[in-house]
C-alpha cells in the first residue's frame, strides 16, 4: 500500500454507540511522503470525563471551542475519498467514523490495514503491540501521544518502517475490505426526556448535552451517571 490515509481518533469512550469522538486526526500519504493533513477538535454532545481530558490532555475549553460533529465528519470524509486507510486497531477507529458517516446519511466504505493485526504477525518478539511500544521498537518519539493528528503520524511511520524491515511481506500490508455493521439508533423516549431533563433540573447541572438528539442507550447511561454522582430526586 503506497498511498492511504493514515487516521486516530480521540473519542468519549469505547463504544460507537454511545460515545462520541472528541479529535479526528488524519495524515495523506503518497509514496512516503505527507501530501496532505487533516485535524479538528468536535465539540461533543455527551459528556467528556476527566479521565479522558487527562489522557488526551485536550481541555473543556478546547472542546467548547470545537466544531460541530458534522462538520468534522463531513470533512474527513471529503479529505479521505479515493483512499484506502491505516489506524492501529482500525476497526476502532472505522466502526466510531462509519457510525457517524452512517448518522448524517453518508457512505464510508473503506480498504485499510490495521498495523495492530501487522505487528501481531511479524513482531511477535515485542512485549505488547502497542503504538508507543512499536514506536519504541523503531526509535521514533511520539511526544503527544493520545491526541489523534500525532497518534495517526505515528501509525504511518510506524507502517513505513515495517514495510521496510519485511519487504517480502506484502500481503500482510496489502489493503483488505472493512466490514463494520452500524446498529440502529433508537431515539431517546419521552419518558427518559421528561425524567432526564428533570434530574438535571433537580441537582443544577448545566451540561452542554443536547438531550433531544441522544438515543436510548445514551440517555440511559447519563441517567446512570448522574444518579451515581449526584442521587436520586427526592420529594
Amino acid at each position: 500500500m503506497r498511498r492511504y490515509v493514515a487516521f486516530d481518533l480521540e473519542t468519549t469512550g469505547l463504544s460507537p454507540e454511545t460515545d462520541q469522538m472528541i479529535e479526528i486526526g488524519a495524515v495523506k500519504i503518497q509514496d512516503q511522503k505527507i501530501i496532505g493533513k487533516y485535524n479538528c477538535i468536535i465539540r461533543p454532545e455527551v459528556p467528556v470525563s476527566d479521565f479522558i481530558i487527562q489522557l488526551t490532555g485536550i481541555t473543556r475549553k478546547m472542546l467548547q471551542n470545537g466544531i460541530p460533529l458534522r462538520t468534522g465528519v463531513e470533512g474527513f470524509l471529503a479529505f479521505s475519498e479515493g483512499f484506502p486507510v491505516l489506524g492501529h486497531n482500525l476497526m476502532f477507529d472505522y466502526s466510531f467514523m462509519k457510525t457517524a458517516a452512517n448518522a448524517l446519511k453518508k457512505p464510508f466504505e473503506k480498504d485499510g490495514v490495521d498495523t495492530l493485526a501487522a505487528a501481531r504477525k511479524l513482531l511477535r518478539g515485542l512485549e505488547n503491540k502497542k503504538l508507543e511500544t512499536l514506536c519504541a521498537h523503531y526509535h521514533y518519539v511520539n511526544e503527544s501521544a493520545h491526541r489523534a493528528y500525532d497518534d495517526a503520524l505515528a501509525t504511518a511511520v510506524v507502517f513505513e518502517q515495517m514495510k521496510k524491515e519485511f519487504p517480502q511481506e506484502e500481503e500482510v500490508f496489502a489493503p483488505r475490505q472493512l466490514q463494520y455493521r452500524v446498529k440502529k439508533r433508537r431515539p431517546i423516549t419521552e419518558k427518559q426526556e421528561r425524567y432526564l431533563k428533570e434530574l438535571m433540573k433537580y441537582h443544577t447541572i448545566k451540561d452542554s448535552v443536547n438531550v433531544e438528539q441522544m438515543s436510548q442507550s445514551e440517555a440511559s447511561r447519563e441517567i446512570d451517571r448522574i444518579i451515581s454522582k449526584y442521587g436520586v430526586m427526592r420529594k
